[in-house]
């Protein structure tokens, strides 16, 4: 698709400082760091044969970076961040490299369940992995000389941004990081991989196993929610994920709401979450039921707080913690593979917690 560009760790960095140094006035500093990874061999990109029947190139996509230019079909594709790969193996491409989750793995195979059983499912055996938990690697993702650089889902920084298109054509998130739903995710990366017709199939198959999997739960629809995290060690302020956020969103999606004492709360509707003072607990009192991370053990210690205590859904029982490093809890932000994969358990859980609003 392009010329083969490699990048020693040197010139990386050297990269990296001049990206930093053109941004000027930029005060988000970069997270990421490159790594130690010596050159992999990588699988080839598999995917439909079919699938360029309808596209046309040159694609341009516009992003919160500015936009990308994709010249031809990419035919190594590479993924960096949260879930992005998840994509591209639901639309059967197997990417030559993309990141190790870092949430909800309880194993050290840097997968989730749901990617373990799609890689098998596409006969993938020994995929390369990129261990960028502390910091993109970007000499790894240089190494799998990719074509496209998926990054829908992700906080990449702007400085980021430059230094892997010096790789690859990069598509990142459209406005802000962190706030891409599942749908947005689909498009962005299957229209990356000249995919976009194949993107909007996927969304209509996941909105479909949405739909009849919540149907067996009709006690959801209408329902007030909110996504709230406590501390078992500083019950003083608690986090809230708002509608905007893909674990809100997707809430909404499964036929909830917010209580409008929460969302009058949101200062800017663009953030994905904000905080709350104990004091102020009283506004999740609309809450038919409440959901976040946590276990037993905080789910006793916030009812025991003078003030978290008094909330409604805390002093019924009407909560949903889940467990905090689990697969579950990674499904959170949802994707069209997790979605598959764990709606059932999520859907059950849910309505256990409004079984309980009239007992």
């Amino acid at each position: 698709m392009h010329t083969t560009r490699k990048f020693s760790l040197a010139t990386l960095f050297i990269s990296a400082l001049l990206a930093i140094a053109l941004a000027g006035c930029s005060n988000q500093p970069s997270n990421s760091t490159a790594g130690n990874s010596a050159s992999t061999e990588t699988p080839q990109t598999e995917a439909p044969a079919a699938q360029d029947k309808n596209t046309q190139y040159p694609i341009v996509i516009k992003h919160a970076f500015g936009e990308t230019v994709i010249e031809s079909k990419p035919e190594r594709v590479a993924t960096i961040q949260w879930a992005n790969h998840d994509v591209a193996l639901a639309l059967g491409v197997v990417p030559v490299g993309f990141s190790a989750a870092n949430y909800g793995v309880q194993d050290d195979s840097g997968l989730l369940p749901w990617t373990a059983k799609k890689l098998k499912e596409l006969n993938v055996n020994e995929p390369n992995i990129y261990q960028d938990t502390d910091g993109l690697d970007f000499e790894a993702i240089s190494d799998s000389n990719p074509d496209v650089i998926l990054a829908g889902y992700s906080g990449i920084t702007k400085e980021d941004y430059d230094v892997l298109s010096q790789i690859a054509p990069v598509v990142p998130y459209e406005s802000k990081p962190w706030v891409t739903t599942w749908r947005e995710q689909i498009m962005l990366n299957a229209t990356g991989m000249g995919m976009k017709a194949e993107g909007e199939q996927l969304i209509k198959d996941t909105e479909k196993l949405i739909k009849d999997k919540a149907s067996a739960y009709p006690q959801l629809q209408g329902k007030k929610v909110v996504w709230a995290n406590f501390s078992a060690t500083d019950t003083s302020t608690f986090h809230i994920y708002t509608p905007v956020d893909p674990r809100g969103a997707f809430l909404i999606e499964l036929g909830l709401t917010y209580p409008e004492s929460i969302t009058s709360q949101i200062a800017d509707p663009t953030n994905f979450s904000f905080n709350l003072s104990a004091e102020n607990a009283e506004a999740l009192n609309d809450a038919d039921i409440i959901i976040g991370y946590g276990d037993e053990k905080l789910y006793e210690a916030v009812k025991a707080d003078p003030l978290l205590g008094k909330i409604s859904a805390i002093k019924r029982g009407s909560v949903v913690f889940i467990g905090d490093g689990t697969p579950l809890a990674a499904s959170g932000n949802p994707n069209p593979l997790s979605i598959s994969y764990t709606l059932e358990e999520y859907l059950g859980l849910i309505a256990g917690a409004i079984d309980k609003i009239n007992e």
